[in-house]
C-alpha cells in the first residue's frame, strides 16, 4: 500500500492502471472485506490485518480471471479470514476468477476444486474435487 494515499485512493489507483476494464463498486468491495467507512484513511492508521484486506480489495477491484496469493488469510481473524473466503469463492462463481495460493489454512483448503499438497518441495497429493466427490492423484 502507498502510505500518502488514503485507502479509497489505493484501490483506485487500481482501477487507474487499466481504465478501460470496468471494476467494482470500491464502497461496496470495502464493505465485502468488514472496512465499511475506512476510504479516507491512511495504510498507517490500519491494523496490520486491515493492511492486508485493503490490499486484497485492491487486488479484486478489477475482476481479473486469475489471482496468486500468498497465504491470503494468514494475518486476520477468524472471522475477517472467513469473510474474505465467501468473497473469493463469490468471485469465482459470480466472476469465474480463478484464485491460486499457498496457504496453511483449511478452511480455504476446503474451498478448493482443485488443491496440491506440496512437502519439501515436491507434490505429494494432488486433489481433484468435483461436487462432493473428491478424486485423488498421485501418492
Amino acid at each position: 500500500l502507498i502510505d500518502e494515499l488514503t485507502i479509497k485512493q489505493n484501490i483506485q489507483l487500481a482501477l487507474d492502471i487499466a481504465p478501460k476494464r470496468k471494476g467494482l463498486n470500491i464502497s461496496e468491495l470495502l464493505k465485502k472485506v468488514g472496512l465499511e467507512g475506512y476510504e479516507n484513511r491512511y495504510p498507517r492508521e490500519l491494523s496490520g490485518g486491515q493492511q492486508q484486506r485493503v490490499s486484497i480489495a485492491r487486488a479484486l477491484v478489477k475482476k481479473p480471471s486469475v489471482i496468486l496469493a500468498d497465504e491470503p488469510t494468514a494475518n486476520l481473524d477468524s472471522k475477517n479470514g472467513l469473510n474474505i473466503i465467501e468473497l473469493m469463492q463469490e468471485l469465482n462463481r459470480t466472476h469465474n476468477t480463478t484464485f491460486i495460493f499457498s496457504t496453511h489454512d483449511s478452511r480455504i483448503v476446503d474451498m478448493c476444486d482443485h488443491v496440491i499438497h506440496i512437502l519439501d518441495g515436491l507434490v505429494v497429493k494432488d486433489e481433484h474435487k468435483v461436487g462432493s466427490d473428491v478424486y485423488k492423484v498421485g501418492k
